[in-house]
């Protein structure tokens, strides 16, 4: 057999990269070992660069068909609820200015549906190797059969078995923590935001879901949760309360839906390459960051429409067009991952690091950033995919209360 393109795995970065190569009216086979969608807590908000694409694809209106929910803001408070950085995405010069929260299943279908017909997709089919020739990958093993293809494109997750194949070895860096991921149900009516807690045991975090549901994630030490009994358990949920008493009216939802808990390990890594010659990394085969900044699924979203341009400016599927295209497609992403993954590792360590010096110095960051409309400007346009503008070290100093910003009133230059 023969395809145009092989993406490997139909998660969010698999479907988005078959979506974009798709509509470029390639031959494209979408393939994943699963033989159905298994409900995780994962990739549930959308930020404005991501919607823009997604809007281009007729995604973003089956997502709203679906009953997908506007966020206005991303809020970091304390624990007793109160502000403390409040990045408002109206301000944003956006025309989908605002954050897009719906369940990862209903996301899949979505992106599912908008599949082009020239898209062929297969489930229940294990990829069980590369071919390649010449020093160049050529296509892949689907059990016995072998299908040739001009691109392959590896979007099977963190662990990506296509990855270390192809000799692409990454560094990959733990948190010292966990999430505890929670699905909340008949629980009080929460604000239509983002909202990430401060609290003395590091991070809360909690958005509605459609129906009237709410995501809760929180943070634990990494062996925390191991074998709790009943017991422990309800322990856990009052000491979660007790640290954050902005949750008290959840109180009662958490401890019902606490068996149906979900624990995550988290962790962040780029890899050197996105791209060896006839294969491409897209989504979390090529990169992670830590989940509190809403950025895992844009970025995804965001590599395979970089792909699709790059192979579309390549204009040929001829082996040297296509490998010109993939040099260039890891570049331009590399460059625009690394300045997200510093921004997310950032954000996230203002709350998570529960060292004597990371409270003291992220919770004054984290004051800093809010009370400096510059800085807020400038970490919300980065965060929201519209462009990144990185934080130069005279911005760090203004962040930390070290020095006076004369400009703090102002929005930045460039904006």
């Amino acid at each position: 057999m023969t395809y145009d393109v092989v993406v490997c795995g139909a998660g969010v970065a698999g479907l988005a990269a078959a979506c974009a190569l798709g509509r470029l009216g390639r031959r494209v086979l979408l393939v994943d070992k699963q033989e159905r969608v298994r409900p995780v807590a994962k990739g549930e908000v959308f930020q404005p660069g991501a919607l823009a694409i997604l809007h281009e694809w007729g995604v973003a209106t089956r997502l709203e068909a679906a009953g997908a929910l506007r966020l206005g803001m991303l809020v970091a408070r304390d624990a007793e609820g109160r502000a403390q950085m409040a990045l408002d995405y109206a301000r944003l010069p956006a025309q989908r200015n605002w954050l897009l929260a719906q369940d990862y299943p209903a996301i899949l279908e979505a992106l599912t549906k908008s599949l082009p017909d020239n898209v062929e997709f297969s489930r229940g089919k294990l990829i069980t190797g590369l071919l390649s020739s010449g020093g160049r990958i050529t296509g892949v093993r689907i059990g016995d059969d072998v299908v040739e293809a001009a691109l392959v494109v590896a979007a099977d997750g963190m662990s990506s078995r296509l990855r270390r194949e192809a000799g692409i070895e990454i560094r990959r860096d733990d948190y010292p923590h966990r999430l505890v991921a929670l699905e909340l149900h008949d629980a009080p009516e929460v604000e239509p935001d983002f909202s990430a807690y401060v609290t003395p045991r590091g991070l809360r975090l909690r958005y509605p879901l459609p129906d009237g549901r709410i995501r809760l994630y929180a943070q634990t030490g990494t062996h925390e949760m191991r074998g709790l009994s009943a017991d422990g358990l309800d322990r856990w949920a009052t000491d979660l309360v007790r640290e954050t008493p902005a949750l008290a009216p959840l109180e009662e939802s958490i401890r019902t839906n606490l068996a149906a808990r979900q624990l995550l390990p988290v962790s962040r890594f780029l890899a050197p390459s996105l791209a060896v010659p006839g294969l491409a990394l897209v989504g979390d085969s090529g990169h992670t960051v830590h989940p509190m900044a809403a950025q895992g699924m844009n970025s995804a979203i965001a590599d395979a429409h970089e792909l699709a341009t790059m192979l579309r400016q390549g204009g040929s599927l001829a082996p040297s067009a296509v490998d010109h295209a993939l040099t260039r497609y890891s570049a331009a992403r590399r460059e625009n991952l690394a300045h997200i993954g510093r921004t997310s590792h950032n954000a996230a360590r203002m709350i998570t690091d529960l060292s004597w010096v990371g409270r003291f110095a992220g919770r004054r960051a984290l004051r800093g950033t809010g009370g400096n409309d510059r800085i807020r400007y400038t970490v919300m346009h980065t965060m929201s995919g519209l462009g990144v503008h990185p934080l130069t070290p005279l911005d760090r100093l203004h962040q930390l209360g070290l020095l006076p910003d004369p400009r703090a009133r102002q929005l930045p230059s460039w904006a």
